[in-house]
């Protein structure tokens, strides 16, 4: 369990408490001074720190001692004990970084108490500076079009601030990373960033993890764990579709974010955190606003800074990127080959809807290398038909392979460019996302005269629609032109 330094100048208060956490499997080590105490610390570092304020005959005082462990061992738990000190002391002591206070006299249960929640602060400091170390995504944002670069800006602008930020965003578009990046570059970077949903939580579940408490028998009697709001002291709390949290919650929130105190069950005092708290949702906040689902002086709080992620169908000239970036990146972390997607095959990914955004897009890259191992005879560009099914039988992708090109052999020249042009330029539409600027630059040709070419082909480039009389029977093509529709899940 590890040891615990106990700071009292009384020797029976130091054997009481001696005895207390060896009965909970600790290795107490005992100081009556600061002179001992910082020699044991400097020898051996203790899991958990109980100091009394008072100390006759010592240097130092026991917030002396606290603003020194503080400041050279940040993450070891204090606890603040005293029968004298004012109320004005523990306040002092907490706002100097003390895990809690405990008022003399105090009972075996109480310390115990407050042990387990230290031990579990402790705990999810050191997970959370080792996640942060191995795991966390130290991506940038992947990709240059206009819609990327501004987000970026936006960005760059708001990370400093210690402003409350609300993303929103389509399911799979990236908006965590957006909220790990603003927490990289903002002041809190050195301090940990919490993620919560409650989205698959019961009320009750998201109570717990939220706030810490946990009603066990539906009276007063109250489990505690170390919860969201105080991991994430001094650093970042990232709530994730913050609107499927209960609005009985919704108000212990607000009420929480109206001056940053937090009362811990079990604590004769509430804590002052310092917390910036950035929120995601996929769903339209404002409309639950209005349905009565969302709290819209919550709602204030929150959107103090807005950011809105744009989806993949958004910025569809970025999947050349996106791919390499998640080839690179399987590559390194699954052991696959790394594999060139021909121009064709690109071409297919970005005449495709992704209705899952990035998330979809990376998932269709692994299993497309998966799938399609690299051997002595196999191509080392991945091709159009290596790409997953749904992708291959898009009606857009399909264009290609569809029936008129099967007919095209029985036609005579004229209208057998004419279908293909026709087709062509269709995908080329679509792949672009119904940009004329953009496919005109593709294609090689002006804009006013591709304008020309999709008014005498009949395609209508403002919903992509190819109605073409002349080959009723051509399901497909009078099918490939229609709009791409964004996820709203």
């Amino acid at each position: 369990m590890g040891h615990v330094l106990i700071i009292d100048d009384e020797h029976d208060v130091r054997a009481l408490l001696s005895d207390i956490v060896k009965s909970k499997g600790f290795t107490p080590t005992t100081a009556e001074n600061s002179s001992e105490a910082l020699s044991i610390l400097d020898v051996k570092l203790p899991k958990i720190v109980i100091l009394d304020v008072w100390l006759r005959g010592s240097d130092l005082d026991g917030l002396g001692i606290l603003e020194i462990i503080r400041k050279k061992h940040p993450l070891v738990p204090v606890i603040i004990i005293s029968g004298h000190a004012t109320i004005e002391t523990a306040v002092t002591a907490i706002k100097m970084g003390a895990y809690d206070y405990v008022e003399k006299p105090f009972t075996a249960d109480k310390i115990v108490t407050v042990l387990k929640r230290a031990c579990e602060t402790a705990r999810l400091k050191k997970e959370n500076i080792d996640l942060r170390t191995k795991v966390i995504d130290r991506s940038e944002i992947i990709g240059q079009s206009p819609a990327i670069n501004k987000l970026k800006a936006e960005i760059e602008k708001i990370s400093p601030t210690s402003g409350r930020v609300m993303i929103t965003g389509n399911i799979g578009c990236g908006k965590e990373l957006v909220a790990q990046l603003i927490h990289r570059r903002s002041k809190y970077a050195l301090g940990p960033f919490v993620t919560f949903c409650p989205t698959a939580l019961t009320e009750e579940q998201a109570k717990y993890e939220l706030f810490g408490e946990r009603n066990i028998n539906n009276n007063s009697d109250f489990t505690y764990k170390v919860c969201a709001l105080e991991a994430a002291n001094n650093g970042t709390l990232y709530i994730d579709e913050i609107a499927d949290l209960p609005l009985s919650l919704q108000s212990r929130l607000l009420k929480f974010l109206q001056d940053n105190n937090f009362e811990k069950n079990g604590s004769s005092t509430s804590v002052k955190l310092n917390i910036r708290l950035i929120s995601a949702t996929a769903k339209n906040i404002q409309e639950e606003v209005t349905l009565g689902r969302f709290r819209q002086d919550l709602y204030y709080r929150l959107n103090v800074i807005p950011i809105h992620v744009p989806s993949l169908a958004k910025r569809k000239e970025d999947i050349p990127l996106l791919v390499q970036h998640f080839v690179q990146q399987l590559a390194k972390s699954s052991g696959l080959k790394a594999r060139k997607f021909s121009n064709e095959a690109i071409a297919a990914l970005q005449a495709y809807d992704w209705l899952g955004n990035i998330r979809q897009l990376r998932n269709a890259i692994e299993w497309t290398l998966i799938m399609n191992p690299l051997t002595s005879n196999s191509n080392h560009e991945i091709e159009v038909d290596m790409l997953p099914p749904d992708i291959i039988n898009n009606k857009a992708v399909s264009i290609i392979k569809s029936k008129a090109k099967v007919n095209m052999m029985s036609m005579p020249l004229r209208k057998a460019r004419e279908v293909f042009e026709r087709e062509y330029l269709v995908a080329q539409m679509n792949r672009f996302n119904n940009n004329i600027s953009k496919t005109s630059a593709f294609v090689g040709m002006e804009r006013s005269a591709l304008h020309r070419k999709l008014k005498l082909l009949n395609i209508n480039c403002s919903n992509k629609d190819a109605h073409n009389n002349d080959y009723p029977s051509d399901d497909n093509l009078l099918a490939t032109g229609q709009q791409n529709k964004e996820c709203l899940a």
